[in-house]
């Protein structure tokens, strides 16, 4: 097995049966993305793409739930300096754009709550399996920035414009049966299943051929190309927004367990 990259939020191996493992953690708590975690997820998926051992990716997490995107520490930084929204906003574009350009097929495995960059890294992955009883929220609203992860191309998309609104405006929670029902996931299943489904899944894809199943996958990711534009505002708009006071109110309001006072500052 082979270490591509290892921070306290996550590790990338490459194991010896070409399935490579994007993996969040630590095991029993909650995972979080902070500075170091998501410079590293802007960077790996072209090593793994250019990896000639590796057929497949898997993404999944030990914790107690998938990811809950940005940590208080890096949000807190974005909203104070200007050098880290730039920074952050630079390689927010990198993962999206990096995972729809990686010709390896990405299966990822939710398991509980998965938020902003945790959910972008869950739902810009080819084939996505989320555990009953998953959660899928956007979170930007909820701290007073525009959707931009990856919300304003993949929704729409993916479930269609009237419930990407309803729930990416809303900030509000879908479970996984209700993702699936409505195209935003591609399986639901048991909490038991959930890896085994996953790995299965990678183990076929990395046993298919190369060739047949990227050139599949870069066909397919056209159609999210087209909706590049929209992406690209989608993170301006969303580095803006922690400039402003909203997202110092939205912070604090979920630092306080309060509701916000959106628009008064």
């Amino acid at each position: 097995m082979e270490t591509i990259c290892e921070t306290k939020d996550m590790r990338v191996v490459v194991r010896d049966d070409g399935i490579a493992e994007v993996v969040f953690g630590p095991p029993g708590s909650m995972p979080v993305c902070g500075r170091d975690t998501h410079r590293e997820l802007s960077r790996f998926w072209r090593t793994l793409d250019e990896h000639p051992k590796v057929r497949a990716i898997l993404v999944r997490s030990e914790g107690k739930g998938f990811c809950a995107g940005g940590e208080h520490a890096m949000i807190e930084q974005m909203i104070s300096t200007e050098s880290v929204r730039l920074q952050v906003m630079r390689e927010a574009r990198d993962i999206v754009q990096s995972m729809l350009d990686c010709d390896k097929p990405i299966v990822s495995a939710i398991n509980g709550a998965a938020v902003g960059a945790g959910l972008a890294t869950a739902l810009m992955a080819d084939i996505t399996v989320a555990a009953r009883g998953a959660k899928l929220i956007d979170g930007h609203t909820r701290i007073g920035v525009a959707a931009g992860d990856h919300a304003a191309l993949v929704w729409p998309l993916l479930c269609g414009m009237a419930k990407a609104k309803y729930y990416v405006m809303l900030c509000e929670t879908i479970v996984a049966e209700e993702a699936e029902r409505i195209g935003l996931v591609s399986l639901c299943v048991e909490p038991g299943e959930l890896q085994a489904r996953a790995e299965s899944i990678a183990d076929r894809l990395a046993k298919g051929s190369p060739t047949a199943i990227q050139w599949t996958k870069r066909s397919l990711n056209h159609w999210f190309r087209l909706g590049w534009p929209a992406f690209e505002h989608s993170v301006a708009a969303e580095m803006n927004g922690f400039a402003n006071s909203d997202a110092r109110e939205g912070l604090a309001a979920i630092t306080a367990k309060r509701e916000p006072r959106f628009g008064q500052g």
